[in-house]
């Protein structure tokens, strides 16, 4: 019964025993969810939802339904995509029996799960309310899991508003939580290990506010997390975390090599949201390596297949990866469409974690055309947002731009005098190359 329960679920049913069916049916789909058969879980779920529809409606069946829904959500996550509708359609259904049956604390990893689909769908608000309620809940209940939860949930929030150091506070908080009282049930209710997660989203938040080695050891241990025990949906989530940091350091060899990783991952799993990353950063690595034409197409693949799951939250980054790949071609215009399409995303949204970057990258576009007025007002924007985001690695950028255009102009001095303090406050990194740059920069003004 324990190793075969979907084989009990089928006997149940098929004796007219719905009720026994209902409870194999879910622990058969927790089971596969534990081996990562998230295909297998998903089917398996649905069949215990399908038998609890015949049962009437009794606070046990929603119990039965709640436990049903919230794996589901979990399972959907990588089965569909955390911002997929049948993720967010189950845990809606999920929240509003958790409601009805007094909010159990069995349960606080609904709304965290429902946090997580709205804000991937760039719906800010909706995300933090869910994530904010969690932290109050789990406070009121001194409930150690539902803390871990809610600080990882309005990190990642955080994150993607450009709010990075108070993105960083939740997500420490949140680390410092699990390991004193880690709770390993976490695992399955939340989709992800959300230690690992945490590591992963701190990563990158730790590359933007200018500490590049401390967010190579984060993501480097949520990558080696998930190798041990072997749990492929962490797995790929840490290779897409490592691989977006390793794009913007312009580390070539190493994202090739988390690309072509990824790519096995999803291929073997079938995870649309990693598989659709899994193929922007092998168009990016294919342009990197002169093969422009066929890099193009595969970014162009991924980021259709991306938004079809539902995503816009990281949409930005791939329209970014796409406009730079049309600039090496040589389609200024074609480029700036692109960045104008992830400017929107931003003003529609309000998801700004990459919005200091895109205003430089058009101001770099457009001072290669000889419009540099509006150059110079775009790099100046981006260094606003930079400071006013304490995003240390987007203002290095920026002051770099404007240094080299004020040097151009005669006024090395004033470069000079922007880029120095900005390089100074950096106290590591030394060997990548923006602070290479910086440096290099810095001597030639000298």
């Amino acid at each position: 019964m324990e190793s075969q329960p979907e084989l009990f679920a089928r006997h149940y049913a098929e004796a007219g025993l719905v009720g026994k069916s209902v409870v194999y049916w879910g622990k058969a789909g927790r089971r596969s969810a534990a081996r990562s058969a998230m295909a297998e879980a998903a089917a398996q779920l649905q069949k215990g939802l399908d038998q609890l529809a015949l049962l009437p409606d009794t606070p046990e069946r929603r119990r039965h339904e709640l436990e049903l829904r919230s794996s589901q959500g979990a399972v959907f996550v990588s089965v569909k995509g955390q911002a997929a509708p049948e993720t967010g359609q189950a845990y809606a259904r999920a929240h509003e029996l958790w409601e009805q049956l007094g909010s159990p604390s069995a349960f606080l990893h609904i709304p965290y799960g429902q946090s997580a689909y709205h804000i991937n769908r760039g719906e800010f608000n909706l995300a933090q309310r869910l994530a904010e309620g969690l932290l109050r809940v789990s406070r009121q209940r001194s409930d150690s899991a539902g803390l871990v939860l809610g600080h990882y949930s309005a990190g990642r929030n955080l994150m993607f508003i450009g709010r990075f150091a108070s993105s960083r506070w939740h997500l420490e908080k949140a680390l410092a939580l699990y390991y004193t009282r880690p709770d390993r049930s976490l695992v399955l209710e939340a989709a992800f290990p959300p230690d690992l997660s945490a590591k992963g989203v701190l990563g990158f938040v730790l590359l933007c506010l200018g500490y590049p080695d401390q967010a190579l050891a984060q993501t480097t241990a949520a990558v080696a997390g998930a190798r041990r025990p072997a749990h492929p949906p962490s797995l790929a989530a840490g290779l897409g975390f490592d691989a977006r940091r390793l794009s913007f350091l312009g580390d070539d060899a190493a994202l090739r090599e988390r690309a072509d990783e990824l790519v096995a991952v999803t291929t073997e799993q079938g995870f649309p949201f990693w598989s659709a990353q899994a193929t922007v950063f092998r168009g990016w690595v294919k342009v990197k390596d002169g093969e422009v034409t066929e890099g193009i197409l595969l970014l162009r693949a991924g980021s259709t297949a991306l938004r079809a799951t539902g995503m816009e939250a990281w949409t930005p980054h791939p329209f970014a990866l796409l406009a730079e790949a049309y600039e090496i071609a040589g389609e200024f215009e074609e480029s700036l469409a692109w960045l104008d399409r992830a400017l929107r995303v931003i003003e529609t949204t309000g998801i700004s974690w990459l919005a200091a970057e895109l205003n430089r990258r058009k101001g770099q576009l457009l001072l290669r055309q000889g419009n540099n007025d509006a150059a110079e007002e775009l790099y100046g924007k981006a260094l606003c947002i930079a400071r006013e985001q304490e995003a240390k690695m987007w203002e290095l950028r920026a002051a770099m731009s404007i240094a080299r255009l004020r040097r151009d102009r005669g006024r090395r001095a004033d470069a000079r005098d922007l880029l120095a303090p900005v390089y100074g406050w950096f106290t590591e990194g030394f060997d990548t190359k923006d602070l290479k740059d910086a440096k290099a920069l810095l001597d030639d003004l000298s």
